[in-house]
């Protein structure tokens, strides 16, 4: 009887158990392994176990952030990369947009070497080219090139210079220019020069610093180092050109240099605009004295005109605007028709102008010979 007693009370404790255990709520969804991954409490879950929330990162997440990385540029990709985007600036002109496509580039320590690339280009191109280049480098400064990239730029250049030389013989001068004027605009310290004082072996190198040292050392009215490459087309104001011109005729009138003079003209770019030389150099020759001036200047007009550097129409309107201005530069300089009916018959005897421009030259005033009734005398 007591056996019996303890067996039922035994299996009575046990079904209360059973449902305590069933009642309570279960961490565990139903029909899951409590091993798997499933059926455990994922504790970076964004989400409230509460059910409150707005599913924000608990404290102590971040989100992760990926930049993008420009790879560096190899030295061998370079030259292939920067020639282009000098290419396309010498058709466009704009630095800014240069600038732009710098900033996409990852040059490394190479970054100096897109100034010597530059200027090497430029110095294979033309006068205009080298104008857009040295406004290029000033734009740069500072922003996207240091001056110590400058200076090694430089350095490089003059380096280069005997094997530059062999496609460029001008190029010791035109990289005396480049320095000269980068160093007006700020882009170069004057103390660059005196690294090489007494240290230069190379001729190509010594002769550029010379000319550099030169240029800054003339007096401003003389040479203007912003307009040191003489650049022609629409870039330039007429009043510069005139200038250009001017300085040009000048100095062929000291050194009787035609070739230099020829090339001046050529690097001003402006065939438009020939008929001002034209104009300037007769001017010149009313203003001279002596014969000098009008056998120098016929055989420079002539020289322009075989080669065919000044066209017809251009020598006609330089001609044509002294005989319509003859009559005003005849009260500064009383001899001017005189003068100017001699001129006109060299130019005629040596073909650089046609008969019908020489017979168009007006005549000294409205002075004429009379009959020998009169005297033989001029009258007005």
């Amino acid at each position: 009887m007591k056996a019996k007693a303890k067996r039922r009370l035994r299996k009575s404790s046990s079904r209360d158990s059973t449902r305590e255990s069933l009642s309570e709520p279960s961490s565990i969804e139903p029909g899951t392994d409590p091993h798997s991954p499933k059926g455990k409490i994922n504790t970076n879950d964004r989400k409230s176990r509460t059910g409150k929330g707005r599913g924000l990162p608990k404290k102590g997440l971040q989100d992760t952030i990926y930049a993008t990385v420009v790879p560096e540029l190899e030295e061998g990709e370079l030259e292939k990369t920067v020639n282009p985007i000098v290419q396309e600036y010498f058709e466009h002109g704009d630095t800014k947009e240069v600038e732009m496509l710098l900033k996409e580039l990852n040059l490394g320590p190479h970054r100096y070497e897109f100034s010597s690339l530059a200027v090497s280009l430029a110095l294979e191109g033309k006068a205009s080219h080298r104008e857009l280049t040295s406004r290029l480098l000033s734009d740069l400064s500072g922003k996207m090139l240091s001056g110590n990239e400058m200076e090694r730029a430089f350095d490089k250049i003059l380096k280069e210079l005997p094997d530059l030389i062999l496609d460029t013989p001008e190029a010791p001068q035109m990289l005396g220019q480049f320095m000269a004027r980068a160093i007006a605009d700020h882009v170069l310290p004057m103390s660059f020069f005196n690294r090489y004082k007494g240290k230069v072996d190379c001729d190509y190198a010594r002769a550029a610093l010379d000319r550099a040292s030169v240029l800054l050392s003339m007096k401003k009215e003389i040479v203007r180092l912003d307009n040191v490459w003489g650049v022609g087309g629409g870039q330039r104001p007429v009043k510069h050109l005139i200038k250009e011109m001017n300085l040009l005729l000048k100095e062929y009138l000291v050194s009787g240099d035609v070739s230099e003079a020829e090339h001046c003209l050529r690097d001003l770019e402006v065939p438009h605009f020939h008929h001002e030389l034209v104009y300037e150099a007769i001017v010149m020759v009313l203003e001279s004295k002596g014969d000098k001036a009008i056998q120098m200047m016929v055989n420079l007009l002539k020289v322009f005109w075989q080669t065919g550097l000044i066209t017809l129409d251009q020598m006609n309107r330089g001609f044509q605007r002294v005989y319509d201005e003859l009559p005003e530069i005849n009260l500064d300089v009383p001899h001017a028709h005189s003068i100017m009916e001699s001129f006109v018959d060299v130019c005629f005897q040596e073909s650089v102008i046609t008969k019908q421009l020489r017979d168009a030259c007006p005549s000294r005033g409205r002075k004429r010979f009379v009959s020998e009734g009169d005297g033989g005398m001029i009258k007005s």
